[in-house]
């Protein structure tokens, strides 16, 4: 029985499934959540989605009311994993991941974890693992849940929709190296179950507010150091400029990649005091430039060789101060 057919047969014998991703939500861990929750409706049974944070309002076209947020009902997060005998783990591969409010919830359940995640270095906590670093996103995995279960007939409109989603944003519009031709195969199939690609693109980037709009302009015209010789740009937002835009979650999401589109840079970083710490987002190109190493090392954080987070408890100069120290180190003048 291969391991997608396990997760099958879990499914099947559950009665309270619980669907989780990471905080910082994003549209892999929204779109990979809804597009399981619907599969998992369609083979007749109940799960129900809890997140740590709510998802950024660029996602509002997806139906996020059927996600329940730990920041605003804490309560009811609670319940659910008192309740659950199955808890999927989604675009995440260490408890801490989840939050500090969820993750106790997390390691004290002693139901069945299944984890399915795409990131590098496993935590060993989940009963059942599939960590496939070569794939786009997790939105692409639960694609092969479906078809190497053998319920490529249940995907439709509904379950593909989100998890085309999750792959197009996970994948910066199919631009990162880690689309792959199985990732084009995956798409075509989403699109063949009726997923209507063009409305997606059309609702994911036609949305902008004014507000956004002046915030990324601000932040690119006043705000953007290029550091020359080591072909880096920076971009630093304090809290009280954020505020002056009207910030909202994900307004400064296509910053690092705008900056990156700069001919000849090799990465790109925006730093964001929010939330009382400074969030800091990288982006780089080539495998030759990867800014994983550099979350992990110094910014408490991770993720993928070209597209990664971090934080910093530091004040923003003094953080400044940090990268620009450590920037020769990864990124050596030519």
């Amino acid at each position: 029985m291969n391991i997608y057919k396990q997760i099958e047969a879990k499914i099947l014998a559950a009665s309270n499934i619980l669907i989780t991703a990471h905080k910082s939500a994003d549209g892999d861990s929204v779109g990979s959540s809804l597009g399981l929750l619907h599969f998992i409706e369609k083979l007749g049974k109940k799960a129900i989605i809890c997140h740590p944070d709510k998802a950024p309002d660029f996602l509002d076209f997806l139906e996020l009311s059927s996600i329940t947020v730990m920041d605003q009902e804490p309560e009811k997060v609670t319940a659910a994993f008192q309740e659950a005998d199955l808890i999927f783990c989604l675009d995440y591969n260490a408890t801490d991941r989840v939050g500090k409010g969820m993750q106790p919830l997390l390691e004290s359940a002693t139901c069945t974890k299944i984890m399915i995640d795409h990131h590098l270095d496993p935590q060993d906590f989940a009963s059942i693992t599939v960590s496939e670093t070569s794939a786009s996103s997790t939105a692409e995995l639960i694609v092969e849940l479906i078809e190497q279960s053998g319920n490529s007939t249940l995907l439709d409109e509904e379950i593909g929709t989100p998890l085309y989603l999750g792959i197009l944003t996970d994948t910066g519009s199919f631009r990162f190296n880690s689309v792959k031709p199985r990732t084009h195969e995956v798409l075509a199939k989403l699109l063949a179950a009726g997923v209507k690609h063009h409305l997606i693109h059309e609702l994911l980037n036609d949305t902008n507010t004014a507000s956004r709009l002046r915030l990324q302009g601000f932040a690119m015209s006043q705000k953007m150091e290029i550091m020359e010789e080591n072909s880096v740009a920076i971009i630093s937002l304090t809290k009280e400029e954020l505020e002056k835009y009207h910030y909202q979650k994900g307004d400064t999401d296509s910053l690092a990649n705008l900056a990156l589109s700069i001919k000849g840079m090799k990465a790109a970083m925006v730093f964001s005091e929010r939330d009382g710490i400074i969030k800091i987002s990288f982006r780089s190109k080539g495998k030759e430039n990867p800014v994983n190493g550099l979350a992990a090392a110094h910014f408490d954080g991770g993720g993928h060789a070209n597209a990664s987070g971090g934080m910093s408890a530091l004040s923003m100069p003094e953080t400044l101060d940090k990268i620009k120290r450590l920037i020769p180190e990864y990124f050596p003048a030519q």
